[in-house]
């Protein structure tokens, strides 16, 4: 290929900006390669797979170069590949798990298990292989949003559970396992006994991403996954209006006091979008989540609208991300489920087991 084109790919990965990230190819480690053949290309590998918005990426990149028209004929490499990253203190890895996400809010109501499932979906859109434990001891939900309803999990040795498959995700909920007519009277050492039972005692099958779906508030559940549970990173949802966020800050505090990072703050129900017109009115406040996370240092890592379709769709057992991918509720949903895999991309990694047994021996 002409030297031409490599000057045009360099120049091109300096301007196209993922646009979950607003990083450019080339501040996220894209680099213009000759290959073995004396053709040239880019490579990016940015630890977390983009597979169904990689056509984004080239038409973007196709757009920057001369001769170029079919997006599908742009030299563009990626390597999708999810590493395991560090997690608090010396907690060992959960078995068949590379990272878990926690996905938290300090105060109910801010539609936290609805952020959880379809951020958990638009990472298995892109390419990943997700689980997601519902971890809302008193209030599962998970078992409902995902339409499996009162399935319960197979165990085959009495011991361990098997997880239920939903829509390509791995799941399991208490709400799979306990009758939900009856009322969770359960003090703290029986709720955090279930959740250890429900992360460590699931046969989880070589996830990249375990999503929790966290109970709201600061309590006991928050406190043992702290001490007992490997997490990568946490996230955290809030709405706009000042005691939401009031709350959410108290939720950042906990995470920072436990060590465990927290990759950012998703605004959820930030504007209402009216179903007739489509008209958008900040019905909560506006700009909270932005202000908030400034104030923090955190990275704001998506807004997401009050549409009805969102409610309607997760009530059906079939969320947004599922029930229609290319809508624009869900790409909000998807931009924010790579913005979080982006987050976590840039955690330092964890390289225990990495190496095998060294043995020092004397002469």
């Amino acid at each position: 290929m002409p030297a031409t084109l490599q000057n045009q790919l360099e120049n091109a990965v300096s301007a196209v900006s993922l646009p979950w990230t607003g990083q450019t190819l080339a501040e996220s480690g894209a680099t213009v390669v000759p290959g073995e053949n004396g053709d040239i290309a880019i490579t990016l590998a940015p630890g977390y797979s983009f597979a169904a918005s990689e056509s984004r990426i080239r038409s973007l990149l196709a757009a920057e170069l001369d001769g170029i028209d079919d997006p599908d004929a742009v030299p563009l490499r990626i390597d999708g590949e999810v590493q395991r990253h560090a997690v608090q203190g010396t907690l060992a890895p959960v078995s068949g798990v590379k990272n878990i996400i926690a996905v938290s809010s300090g105060k109910g109501g801010v539609g936290k298990s609805t952020v959880a499932v379809n951020l958990a979906l638009a990472l298995r859109l892109e390419g990943a292989r997700v689980g997601i434990c519902d971890a809302d001891i008193y209030g599962p939900s998970q078992q409902i949003m995902l339409g499996v309803g009162a399935e319960q999990p197979v165990s085959n040795d009495g011991k361990s559970f098997e997880p239920i498959e939903a829509h390509g995700l791995q799941m399991i909920s208490i709400g799979n396992i306990v009758d939900m007519g009856q009322p969770m009277a359960w003090r703290g050492p029986m709720v955090t006994q279930a959740l250890n039972q429900l992360l460590f005692q699931t046969n989880w099958r070589d996830l990249d991403y375990l999503i929790v779906d966290m109970p709201p508030g600061t309590g006991d559940i928050q406190l043992t996954l702290g001490q007992k549970v490997p997490v990568s990173g946490a996230i955290i949802v809030t709405t706009p209006q000042d005691i939401a966020l009031a709350d959410a800050v108290r939720g950042l505090k906990m995470f920072e006091k436990v060590s465990i990072p927290v990759l950012g703050l998703v605004e959820n129900m930030s504007t209402f979008v009216c179903p007739s017109c489509g008209e958008q009115t900040p019905l909560f406040g506006e700009g909270g989540g932005v202000a908030t996370a400034a104030e923090h240092g955190i990275k704001l890592l998506g807004q997401i609208p009050l549409a009805l379709r969102i409610r309607e769709e997760t009530d059906a057992g079939k969320p947004t991300v599922l029930a229609a991918p290319d809508s624009p509720q869900s790409l909000v949903f998807r931009d924010l489920a790579l913005a979080t895999a982006a987050a976590l991309a840039q955690r330092p990694r964890d390289y225990k087991g990495a190496f095998g047994g060294i043995k020092v021996e004397s002469s």
